[in-house]
């Protein structure tokens, strides 16, 4: 196993561990799941198709397919407790309320204790149906509207805007999110996805591991940054002139303030999720009626790749793709880890398949060894 020492802090350019799922090369911009191409991906397969595919290392059959689909399905309905339990929770963070009820999850779950491949298998599909549908309940929860079932002949991405708006989602507004959850689907050794697979490794629960990714994706330098870059659209307006975008930016930049969705601690050329975002987000800013915050987002795009020589990430234009679908912002991580489930619970699963304590060392430097005990009176 090729190690290095971390010169850089955060672990950067470490190699942890081996995986058959994800491979990136920030250099090239080049992002596959299990030897596929995130662009092949995004433009020909569905949601279901890459979970299967980060779950098994290969695409399924049609058969297969139906297969997955069937179960997705008839795991989607939350138990009653779960309901019971998400109504007693005070409004606030939906990533608080998402931990909370995935771990609770694991109470009515009669294989939770089973710890053979096949039933790892099972909750795995179990969490990735369960946990859309709570983030989906959820949001309805926040607006005080009422939970919808989810309806058994739409796919997952369809079923997830249906339990949240209530109203069946146009073909394009179908298809926009079921890319997004498979851009997000997965991204190699991320801190959530290290989270779980830490504690996958001491051969703890998968639900214990997935709320491990859950707590790590809720941190601001993780999973937050479509949220902050949603707030900033806001703030400078959807009818912005060039001028007064440029002003906003400009004066951030002179006051050193990072502008979110910018940057990326692997890639070094426009990330290529970004690439697909963009276009989502103007169709389906056209299609809403709000073209502006397309418009607003590319310009300060060029802006910054002008001042900073940064490129967007694919946090940049999921913030306006997400608002054009009816999405509030508080529900933007959450929805990140609607997508993130299939990759997290995929290196679990590989995880326990080839599993060894994951336990790094850290390189010391307190104060000289040995240090003079002093007795408390003489303090």
């Amino acid at each position: 196993m090729p190690t290095k020492k971390d010169s850089k802090g955060g672990l950067q350019d470490v190699v942890a561990t081996t995986s058959a799922i994800c491979d990136l090369d920030g250099d090239r911009g080049m992002l596959s799941y299990c030897g596929y191409d995130i662009s092949d991906l995004a433009t020909g397969a569905t949601f279901e198709e890459v979970c299967y595919l980060l779950w098994h290392r290969r695409l399924p059959t049609r058969s297969e397919l139906g297969d997955l689909q069937s179960q997705f399905s008839a795991a989607t309905p939350l138990p009653e407790q779960i309901l019971r339990i998400m109504r007693s929770l005070p409004p606030g963070d939906g990533m608080d309320a998402l931990r909370t009820l995935t771990s609770a999850l694991a109470h009515y779950d009669r294989e939770a204790g089973d710890t053979s491949a096949p039933a790892q298998y099972r909750k795995a599909i179990r969490l990735t149906a369960k946990i859309s549908t709570i983030v989906a309940t959820w949001g309805r929860l926040q607006i005080s509207g009422g939970p919808i079932a989810p309806d058994p002949a739409l796919g997952h991405a369809a079923n997830f805007l249906y339990m949240l708006t209530g109203q069946r989602p146009t073909t394009r507004a179908t298809r926009a999110f079921d890319i997004a959850l498979i851009l997000h689907a997965d991204h190699e050794l991320n801190a959530s996805t290290f989270a779980g697979r830490v504690t996958a490794a001491t051969l703890s629960d998968i639900y214990s591991a997935t709320v491990a990714a859950i707590g790590a994706l809720k941190g601001p330098l993780h999973g937050g940054a479509n949220a902050a870059v949603m707030r900033l659209l806001l703030e400078i307006g959807e009818d912005a002139s060039n001028e007064q975008i440029d002003q906003a930016i400009k004066s951030k930049l002179n006051k050193k303030e990072k502008i979110p969705g910018f940057g990326h601690r692997v890639y070094r050329t426009e990330d290529p999720r970004a690439t697909h975002l963009r276009q989502m987000s103007k169709e389906l800013g056209e299609e809403s009626g709000h073209p502006g915050w397309f418009s607003v987002s590319e310009r300060i795009e060029a802006l910054v790749k002008e001042e900073k020589n940064l490129n967007a990430n694919v946090d940049f234009y999921s913030a306006s793709t997400y608002h054009a679908l009816g999405i509030s912002i508080d529900l933007f991580v959450p929805i990140f880890a609607v997508s993130r489930i299939s990759g997290w619970t995929a290196h679990i699963l590989e995880q326990y398949g080839n599993n060894r304590l994951i336990r790094p060392r850290a390189e010391y430097i307190g104060p000289e060894y040995p240090q003079q005990f002093v007795e408390l009176s003489q303090r």
